[in-house]
């Protein structure tokens, strides 16, 4: 059972929000919240947060949150720290992701953390969502991450996956190609806009987030190109996969482009460029888009277990978490855990509580409790206490 000598309340992120209390007692979570762009989410969040707040008592207490400081859980967490005369600790985004995992399994040793969501704010001030993190009881680090793709737009382009097409085709210096692929779908306009935008860097901050990559390989099979619902591009994308792959066997798909898919540079980046690329290059023929779907998914695995292992040999640690709410992508998952097994490493995921942003809560409080356990190393980046 988990616990804590010293009460932490977490309020979670933004996104599907619940909080929880760790304490000597062990978990205590509040029901699921939802959004918090919905008011009524946000009122629950703060009944939930007073209710398991009286609880535990203001002694002692310790109020972990996200790092981002626009979040009404993190605004909470500080109005309350205050009122009660609490510390409130912020716990970045996919640090907390892996230490939900670590601590549904009770590990207390260092692993390697491969974090896979739509977007989390970095200690760097920039989104992240593509993650490989060392992470040990009391202090993480940052190993490496996704190539980055700029978000033409901002916000809008995680609502319009072929925005992320064009930051794909512009990353990988063929931004003239975007009216091309996109000119018939969306219009002149819109596309020589994103386009201009995307040459002259206007309203495009970076992201490695691994959802946006999702949305590129997607929009370039022609799924989704406007999206209605939260990771409906991806969801569009694993169905054609799984279309495809009940038919095939995946041990018989072409590894042809693996070469391409190495870290690249002295932060150990991994380049998906060349997964987009060969998507847009696919032949026609039947079944032409599930069995690139399914190419997609299998090459990504087999791209993302090597990278993790990797790093698991040169930080001589033989476990590695998967966490994020990319992992509800069950042929993903399937072929990241069955390749890094196959490398005689211990793969561990959320069992009994969501991969995405629903089970954060018990991360963060679990960071914070092991903070107070341990001292802070050089190697921690993101706790701070406000």
């Amino acid at each position: 059972m988990i616990t804590s000598p010293h009460p932490v309340l977490a309020l979670g992120a933004w996104l599907k929000n619940t909080a929880c209390l760790l304490d000597a007692d062990g978990v205590h979570s509040s029901p699921l919240h939802g959004d918090l762009r919905d008011a009524q989410s946000c009122l629950a969040l703060e009944e939930s947060a007073r209710h398991l707040g009286a609880q535990a008592g203001p002694v002692g207490l310790y109020i972990a949150h996200d790092l981002h400081p626009d979040f009404f859980s993190t605004r909470l967490a500080q109005t309350l720290a205050a009122e009660w005369q609490a510390t409130a600790v912020g716990v970045q985004h996919h640090h907390a992701h892996i230490a939900a995992v670590m601590a549904e399994h009770g590990l207390d040793e260092s692993v390697i953390g491969l974090a896979l969501d739509g977007v989390g704010l970095g200690t760097d001030g920039s989104a992240w969502g593509g993650e490989l993190l060392w992470v040990q009881p009391g202090s993480w680090k940052r190993l490496a991450h996704l190539w980055p793709l700029a978000l033409p737009g901002g916000d809008a382009a995680a609502h319009e996956p072929w925005r992320m097409l064009a930051s794909a085709l512009h990353a990988m210096a063929r931004g003239s190609e975007i009216p091309t692929h996109l000119e018939q779908v969306q219009g002149t306009l819109a596309a020589r806009t994103i386009q201009h935008m995307l040459e002259r860097g206007l309203n495009c901050p970076t992201t490695t987030s691994t959802g946006r990559w999702f949305d590129a390989a997607a929009a370039a099979l022609g799924l989704c190109l406007q999206r209605q619902e939260e990771a409906e591009a991806a969801i569009e994308l694993e169905r054609q996969a799984t279309q495809w792959l009940i038919s095939h066997d995946p041990a018989g798909v072409a590894d042809d482009h693996m070469a391409l898919l190495l870290p690249n540079g002295p932060d150990h980046t991994l380049d998906l460029r060349p997964l987009v690329a060969r998507l847009l290059a696919w032949p026609a023929a039947p079944n032409r888009v599930p069995a690139a779907a399914a190419w997609f998914h299998l090459m990504l695995a087999r791209a993302l277990a090597d990278w993790a292992a990797h790093a698991a040999r040169q930080a001589r640690c033989t476990t590695v978490c998967l966490g994020g709410g990319c992992f509800m992508n069950k042929i993903l998952t399937e072929h990241v855990t069955r390749q890094l097994q196959a490398q005689g490493l211990r793969v561990y995921r959320p069992q009994a509580r969501a991969c995405g942003d629903a089970g954060l809560a018990l991360g963060q409080a679990w960071v914070v409790a092991q903070q107070r356990r341990y001292p802070v190393s050089e190697t921690s980046e993101s706790l701070s206490c406000v």
